[in-house]
Order: structure tokens, then C-alpha cells, then sequence
């Protein structure tokens, strides 16, 4: 899956590039979820290994692409059905699963940014984070396009508005995103309570004005447990870490 993904966008000269994935299905497939730290060390942690017999059919997902240790990496949240029909979410293992059906793929990428995986001090995990380049990049036709990372509890609409002024930006769409939070508060009034969340953005749309961002979320919890809906302002911190791709509108 890595490997299927990155090689298009590595040859088009893309660094760092968010995807959102529809369809298709993989075998054998490979994933993990949240789970609770005992280490004293970290705040949340990783799942055993989940890998379910036969061909798993997704439903859709995001991606971040960018590298690590100087090759090519994707850090994947997805939603899908396994072949006993059961429903999961999680993250996906991008080298270890394989795509045995096609999959639909949709990616806003850059060529003037880097993502990097690397030691984060902070969470004492390794993980993505932007590196602008240095070389200048020829200005093309193109919307704008910001690629972002919002660091543990800030609250995840707060963060993009923040980003959104940062930039000059009066409008932008989110175009895919992952990351976690610390449990869920959605707008139809259902919470999550859980310290430890997987998260992967369906919808989104951002603006300066405190009434107009729209997030929407599927999240999976420590207990396997998937839910989805809209994010309410200012209640949602993120846990370890949230990737964003943001285009101008």
C-alpha cells in the first residue's frame, strides 16, 4: 500500500500531499487502534496487531504522504468491512497490508513543503510534521494550499480558524486529515469519553468567522468502538497529533 501510493506522487515531484481513499479492498490486511499508555511515559499508545482473515473491503479513508528516515511514507486512518462482515476503524499498517482491489484515490499535493516523520520531543512519538523547502517553487494558477500540523491540546476547529488568519486565508476546505483527539464532543449532542482516539476528517470547511467551520469526523476509540458526525467549536482538543491539508477558496 505504501509502495501504491507514494510512486505516483514521488514521479509527479510531490513532497507532502494529503489523499482520500474510496473503495476498493486489501489482502492481507493490517491494522492497529488507540489504546491506553501504561508506560507513564506516553499519553495513549497502540493496540495489539489486528489482522483479519481474507479480503477486507474499504469503505474510505485519508492519507498523509510524505517521508521518513529519507524514503517515502504514508500515515493512513480508514473505515472498512472485514470479510465476516464486520465493521472497523483504525490505522492502517501501509507496508505490511496489500491492495488486492483497486482503490479510488483523490490527493491535493505541494512541492515547496516537506512532511517529515521524526521524533516529537513533546508526545515521544515519531511523527509528521511540515518543513518548508528551501529552494522557491515557480508560482502556478492554483488555489492556495496550506499543509499543517495542530500539536496536543488545542482545539482542532480553534486551530484551523488560527490557520486560516495565519495565512490570509478568508475561506478553505479541508482536503483530507487525520489525527487524534482527546475523546469527542459532536454537534448532535452524543459524546465520546475516551483519552485515546483515532480520527480521520470526511468533511470540512474553515473560515475566520466563529459560526462558519464545519468539521466532520469518523473516529474509532480504545474499545473498537466507531462513531462519526460534527465536531463542536471549541471543545475537541487534540490528543497527540492532527495532519491537515487546508486550499484556499
Amino acid at each position: 500500500m505504501n509502495d501504491a501510493i507514494a510512486r505516483p506522487l514521488r514521479a509527479g515531484g510531490v513532497t507532502a500531499a494529503s489523499l482520500v481513499l474510496t473503495g476498493g479492498a486489501f489482502n492481507p490486511f493490517h491494522y492497529i487502534m488507540p489504546a491506553l499508555a501504561t508506560d507513564g511515559h506516553h499519553a495513549a499508545w497502540y493496540s495489539d496487531l489486528f489482522s483479519p482473515a481474507g479480503e477486507t473491503r474499504l469503505e474510505n479513508g485519508n492519507v498523509t504522504f510524505g517521508e521518513r528516515d529519507g524514503a517515502s511514507f504514508i500515515h493512513c486512518h480508514a473505515i472498512w468491512t472485514e470479510q465476516d462482515g464486520k465493521r472497523g476503524a483504525g490505522h492502517i499498517l501501509p507496508h505490511e497490508t496489500i491492495i488486492s482491489r483497486p482503490i479510488h484515490a483523490i490527493a491535493w499535493g505541494v512541492e515547496d513543503v516537506r512532511m517529515v516523520s521524526e521524533p516529537d520531543e513533546e508526545t515521544a512519538f515519531t511523527l509528521f510534521h511540515p518543513v518548508p523547502l528551501k529552494t522557491t517553487i515557480a508560482a502556478n494558477n492554483g488555489p492556495r494550499t496550506v499543509i499543517a500540523r495542530v500539536c496536543p491540546n488545542e482545539d482542532i476547529i480553534l486551530a484551523l480558524e488560527a490557520i486560516c488568519r495565519k495565512h490570509d486565508f478568508a475561506a478553505a476546505k479541508l482536503r483530507g486529515g487525520i489525527g487524534s483527539l482527546i475523546g469527542a464532543r459532536y454537534g448532535d449532542g452524543s459524546k465520546v469519553d475516551d483519552i485515546a482516539t483515532e480520527v480521520f476528517v470526511t468533511r470540512g470547511f474553515v473560515t475566520c468567522q466563529s459560526t462558519g467551520t464545519r468539521v466532520e469526523i469518523v473516529m474509532v476509540d480504545t474499545q473498537g468502538n466507531v462513531t462519526r458526525g460534527e465536531l463542536l467549536r471549541g471543545e475537541n482538543p487534540v490528543c497527540i497529533t492532527f495532519e491537515l491539508c487546508l486550499e484556499e477558496l
